[in-house]
């Protein structure tokens, strides 16, 4: 697959938007030509599109998850997790074919669901949760379905990364970021034996990311926010996914297996810290961009 230029539109690499590009082009600059109000408002609801679209398979995924467990029956022949692994490979397959996922997208996904589902099988080994539901298709206490749900994470990060054409400032260096993903992997696994030191490892990424902003692109030009905040952001609404996941059965911690309550807020740091080995092994395959200097401003009417 070609790399996009900067001129391109985004919309270009998933053959099922490329239709609508001239078109939505010309809703920008008609939003343009009303006034800035006009133009925040469009840029506005552009963003949330985009937001929509990179969430596509996760958001696939939740909706699955909450509707079974309103909906699929108690006593159906196929369980609830194994419809969820087998409704998950298929919404994998439909994506793939309607060429509304790339291939690139899918490796990530594949990546993601070997390195979560092997976390998933020393978790709940140890009891940190469970999945309180039969299932044929699992490895150990764990359903396989729950692999889509890392790698929903990782999909996410890659969608967004070309959806908003990423670019950095101060961008810690990948060998410093794989060297720290790798000490938050091995602290997940040995957390529960040895000394955690997952405040060591925020104060790390802290340090390394501090520095470096992100400069994404809604519309015509890309607006700037800092890469730590960026992650923090998404690593809440994953705590915010995380209790909607809860809330419908598909997995417990301990002291919701009584009744349901909120998960912790001190959740938060262990997506956290996963958001930067979701983020690191997305760096790895799409590199890091620098921002370049502005380029001279072109017509909004040849502007994607």
């Amino acid at each position: 697959m070609r790399r996009l230029e900067r001129s391109d539109s985004a919309a270009a690499l998933w053959p099922p938007l490329r239709r609508f590009i001239r078109a939505e082009a010309r809703l920008g600059v008609a939003a343009a030509a009303r006034g800035p109000l006009w133009l925040a408002g469009y840029e506005f609801v552009r963003f949330g599109v985009k937001q929509g679209w990179a969430c596509l398979f996760g958001g696939l995924l939740l909706g699955l998850i909450v509707a079974t467990r309103l909906l699929w029956p108690a006593d159906a022949w196929l369980a609830r997790y194994d419809a969820l692994f087998l409704a998950a490979l298929a919404i994998q397959a439909a994506l793939l074919l309607a060429r509304m996922e790339t291939l690139d997208e899918a490796k990530v996904i594949l990546i993601f669901h070997v390195v979560g589902t092997v976390m998933e099988i020393h978790k709940t080994a140890i009891g940190s949760w469970v999945y309180p539901e039969a299932s044929v298709f699992r490895i150990g206490g764990v359903p396989l379905f729950t692999g889509f749900m890392y790698a929903a994470v990782g999909s996410y990060i890659a969608r967004a990364w070309r959806l908003f054409d990423f670019r950095f400032t101060r961008h810690p260096p990948l060998w410093a970021l794989s060297i720290l993903s790798l000490a938050i992997y091995v602290n997940f696994l040995t957390n529960h034996a040895v000394y955690d030191l997952r405040f060591v490892l925020i104060a790390a990424a802290a340090l390394l990311f501090g520095p470096a902003t992100v400069h994404f692109k809604i519309w015509r030009r890309h607006r700037a926010m800092p890469l730590l905040l960026g992650l923090g952001l998404v690593a809440l609404f994953i705590w915010f996914a995380e209790n909607i996941g809860t809330v419908s059965g598909a997995w417990l911690y301990p002291h919701q297996r009584a009744a349901w309550s909120l998960v912790p807020l001190a959740k938060l740091s262990s997506w956290f810290l996963l958001m930067i080995v979701s983020y690191t092994l997305v760096a790895r395959v799409n590199g890091i961009v620098r921002l370049r200097p502005a380029m001279p401003a072109r017509s909004l009417a040849a502007l994607p």
